[in-house]
């Protein structure tokens, strides 16, 4: 297997270099984490929680060299990695401490009078081994969550970060060593995809969550059908911006750079395309071009914006401007690489859906602006998409906000915000379309560990019921009435077929 060499893309310092696992060393991850699944599985919610939050104590603990070296790693500014890393994942655990034994209490369920003298629950109970696949573009949060997730739910895990991301999964590593999580639960393996990913699905996890990009998930999906192992998929997106006439401009303007530049662009939520009603395009376009002018570029200082964290990605980014202004967009500042993986940030116009930069997820720092006449025509543009992840709506009419929300085919919409779909851990994240399959966050992300199980006790003391052999045409009849008296949207007709089920259920 080969190295991994870690380099911070914002300087080009070297930071080290981690050997890829092998298969063997997969292989006794997997017996580590089914040996322990035995007795971590029965351990109450409570007890799970509770081991949960000594990652917590040691995040706060050492929370300002946590960040320093997610920053290095990525090339991001540090306040960045403060909000958009590291708060996530104290919150995640803020919400479970306080909400996971309510979620994944037992419920009962209300019986039909068909069932009278049963009792139904709903039971939620572990999985077994989950292998957790993370990004690069937000390596802490988005391994951090399902992992948490993950265990609260009772699993243990088996987790891989993105061979871009070493560094920051070496430091996960070391979280969970330090803090005195207990030992066996989360298994770290080291890697390119293409070298160990077919190991980790052959050892037959129960199953995957992968958060990364749409080729990716279909690889996953593809060879974890061999053998029916679930996915849980979340994948990119191409996230609209629909700003309407009767904004307040700078609000508006002030959101559009930040949820299109955040992260260098490099976010599945961060805003792709932003489509602005004719009468104040403009306007719009100039205070947006305003803005980004005085954005400040750079590392380990004052700065707004950090590097690009892959040359690839960088590549794609110069590639969609390349097609966009060959196909006449007009590129009002940036659009050039600067030193190392540095991108300057850039605005663009005259864009329409012909281009790649209109279709494709970009991943970078670029912001998009096209005009539109109507509510019909903005609807259309915002769904011309392979993608389903968030979108946002901005306008001072809530009800046509809220009806064009409920037009647009995704995971999420904020109205007169940027991200805040995503923001509050209670609420489900996840795509609709080639966004992914799956919701996590707040309750779903523990269902999504869960195995849902139906539970129906009685105490058993009758020799039959009713539905049992020996069939006759005396109960063929009895059931006809019965039924069409429950069934009934008369409630005369329901009570009248209440004696004919009392005679069933003695008959048996």
């Amino acid at each position: 297997m080969s190295k991994i060499v870690m380099i911070n893309p914002a300087n080009g310092e070297k930071l080290g270099e981690k050997d890829s696992s092998t298969r063997e060393d997969i292989r006794n991850a997997y017996r580590t984490a089914r040996k322990k699944f035995e007795e971590f599985s029965r351990k109450s919610v409570r007890e799970r929680i509770e081991e949960v939050k000594k990652l917590k104590r040691y995040i706060l603990d050492n929370l300002e060299d946590i960040v320093d070296r997610i920053s290095k790693d990525l090339g991001k500014v540090k306040t960045e990695v403060l909000l958009m890393e590291v708060y996530p994942v104290l919150d995640c655990i803020s919400y479970y401490e306080k909400e996971a034994e309510k979620i994944l209490r037992i419920k009962r369920v209300r019986n039909p009078i068909s069932l009278i003298g049963k009792k139904s629950y709903v039971v939620y109970e572990p999985l077994g081994v989950v292998l957790i696949i993370a990004p690069w573009n937000f390596p802490f949060n988005l391994s951090m969550i399902p992992i948490i997730s993950a265990v609260i739910a009772g699993n243990t895990i088996i987790y891989k970060p993105s061979e871009q991301a070493t560094y920051t999964g070496m430091l996960i590593e070391e979280i969970f060593e330090k803090s005195g999580f207990e030992k066996g639960v989360v298994n770290v393996v080291y890697g390119k995809g293409s070298e160990i990913g077919d190991a980790l699905i052959e050892e037959r996890p129960d199953k995957i969550f992968l958060t990364g990009s749409v080729d990716t998930g279909k690889l996953i999906m593809e060879k974890a059908s061999k053998y029916l192992i679930p996915v849980e998929l979340e994948l990119g997106g191409k996230d609209p911006m629909i700003i309407f006439d009767d904004v307040d401009i700078e609000r508006a303007s002030n959101a559009a750079v930040w949820g299109s530049l955040l992260n260098s662009g490099q976010a599945c939520v961060a805003v792709e395309r932003i489509y602005v009603h004719e009468k104040i395009y403009d306007e719009f376009v100039k205070r947006v071009v305003d803005k980004v002018k005085k954005l400040r570029q750079g590392w380990n200082g004052d700065y707004d914006i950090g590097s690009m964290t892959t040359s690839n990605q960088l590549k794609t980014v110069e590639e969609h401007i390349e097609d966009a202004v060959k196909k006449g967009a007009k590129i009002l500042v940036g659009g050039k690489r600067k030193e190392g993986l540095f991108f300057e940030p850039t605005v663009l116009v005259d864009v329409d859906h012909r281009m790649r930069i209109m279709k494709e997820e970009t991943f970078g720092p670029v912001m998009c602006i096209m005009k539109f006449k109507d509510e019909e025509e903005v609807v259309k543009l915002a769904n011309d998409t392979i993608y389903g992840l968030n979108a946002s709506v901005w306008t001072s009419d809530l009800e046509r906000a809220k009806r064009i929300a409920s037009r647009i085919v995704c995971g999420g919409v904020a109205i007169n915000n940027v991200l805040t779909a995503s923001a509050n851990f209670a609420l489900p994240f996840g795509g609709a379309k080639q966004s992914g399959i799956g919701r996590y966050h707040g309750p779903y992300g523990l269902y999504a560990f869960s195995n849902i199980k139906a539970l129906m006790i009685e105490k058993g003391k009758k020799q039959k019921e009713m539905n049992w052999y020996p069939y006759s045409s005396e109960k063929y009849r009895l059931f006809l009435k019965t039924f069409k008296s429950l069934f009934s949207e008369k409630t005369i007709d329901k009570l009248k077929g209440i004696p004919t089920m009392i005679k069933l259920m003695r008959k048996g």
